[in-house]
């Protein structure tokens, strides 16, 4: 069955809620009323962004798209700062300020604006298929950026933005961080700093057909294990004085990251392995070269792979369990574990972040709308948010529901994104007016 527009769909959502049950206030109505009154321009705007290329190595791109964002924000009442970041070797961020009652919380709103696919990819353009909006980054992240836009616009209409106090920062490299990435998210993790709620408009995800809360995000840390050994003829490898070479120790020391570090909410992939009579990685660490031939004991290997935990805590527990199995090496071989700068940290499921989602649950039953459960960690990855997670309560997810992301044919469902942004301009608006 075709589905309803949203407009319909709202008005259908209160007409099943008893009055003694609606709770929304005629600013709240409103603004309801204004991003359903306003999808069409919502999907024209995304049409746009999508239809201009930014992927994240594409400078020029991704400060278009700013330009473009910078020209729905100020006429919203924000200052907007375009932030180059050449140190980086990217194109920079937009950030945008208003500023409202001064007592009032403060919200800081993530998104971003580049995509993983560059000017070479044969994805480029939007096409609308129905309900669903099919393009690059139509979902992840401009999608995202358009439901910020639609909640903003509602709340201007409705008179709540006015003594909102809200900094917005996109970044133009959360899909291919700048380096060094202490650098690159400087700015963010100083807004987290000043901040008394973080929201993060990424996708939606839902859970066998249910919109769930994101109140946790794992970390995403990248390690390298080189293993060493004696070389020599292949006729004397497992012998004293020999051992059993670089390989063996390296697939042995995998072999124990399987078996003995399993545990609750983490993943560690082991995604690049060279090995041989020699081995080395590019500066990138993302291609491998070797050479080896079957006689001979080969002296050097090495892994790569990225390690994904829930807390800072069970990250440091982690690392210690891998470096105390690389050190306990066979006879005559060595090894060495290293972890890469930077990375992306875990933002840990909170008391803090658990209160917001009940706060985005109490909108969603004034809406009429199912209640959304919190997401298995498990099932999202690391994002920007997790930069100001230490300083600051936040909720992930807010962005639309999308399908396909980082792949030709990503789709984004074109009624989830006004869904988002009424979720979004009654939650915002609530908080803003808490006092600080």
């Amino acid at each position: 069955m075709k589905s309803l527009p949203f407009i319909a769909l709202l008005a259908l959502q209160f007409a099943l809620v008893p009055p003694a049950q609606a709770k929304l206030s005629k600013a709240e109505s409103a603004m309801a009323k204004t991003v359903a009154a306003e999808q069409d321009r919502s999907i024209a705007l995304l049409e746009r962004l999508v239809n201009q290329n930014s992927g994240s190595l594409n400078l020029a791109g991704v400060e278009k798209v700013g330009q473009m964002m910078r020209a729905e924000l100020e006429p919203l009442g924000f200052e907007v700062t375009w932030k180059p970041t050449p140190e980086t070797g990217r194109a920079g961020h937009l950030i945008a300020v208003h500023k409202g009652r001064p007592d009032t919380r403060r919200l800081l709103l993530i998104a971003h604006l580049d995509t993983v696919f560059e000017p070479d990819s044969p994805f480029q353009t939007f096409t609308r298929k129905g309900d669903r909006g099919e393009g690059p980054g139509a979902g992840d992240d401009k999608g995202g950026m358009v439901v910020i836009l639609a909640a903003l616009r509602a709340m201007k209409a409705a008179g709540t933005l006015k003594d909102a106090n809200i900094e917005i920062h996109m970044t133009g490299d959360e899909e291919d961080a700048g380096d060094p990435i202490e650098k690159a998210r400087a700015d963010l993790i100083e807004a987290g700093k000043r901040s008394d709620v973080a929201l993060d408009f990424e996708g939606l995800v839902r859970d066998g057909g249910a919109d769930m809360g994101s109140i946790a995000r794992r970390s995403s840390e990248s390690w390298t294990v080189t293993a060493t050994g004696r070389t020599g003829h292949s006729s004397g490898i497992f012998g004293a004085g020999v051992g059993d070479g670089a390989i063996y120790e390296l697939t042995r020391i995998i072999q124990r990251f399987r078996t003995e570090l399993p545990e609750p909410n983490l993943t560690f992939n082991v995604g690049l392995i060279a090995g041989g009579e020699t081995a080395s990685l590019d500066a990138g660490g993302i291609r491998g070269a070797a050479t080896g031939k079957t006689n001979i004991i080969p002296p050097i290997a090495i892994a790569r792979g990225d390690l994904r935990t829930l807390s800072i805590e069970q990250s440091q527990r982690v690392r210690a369990k891998m470096a105390q199995i690389v050190a306990d090496h066979a006879p005559e071989t060595g090894a060495t574990l290293s972890f890469d700068p930077g990375g992306y940290p875990p933002m840990a499921p909170t008391e803090g972040n658990r209160a917001l989602l009940v706060k985005l649950n109490g909108v969603n039953r004034d809406l009429g709308l199912p209640e959304m459960a919190a997401l298995d960690p498990l099932k999202r990855g690391a994002g920007d948010i997790s930069f100001v997670a230490a300083d600051v309560d936040g909720l992930a997810g807010l962005g639309p529901w999308s399908t396909g992301d980082h792949a030709p044919g990503e789709a984004v469902d074109l009624p989830s994104i006004a869904r988002q942004a009424t979720r979004a301009a009654i939650l915002m608006s609530r908080l803003a007016a808490e006092k600080r």
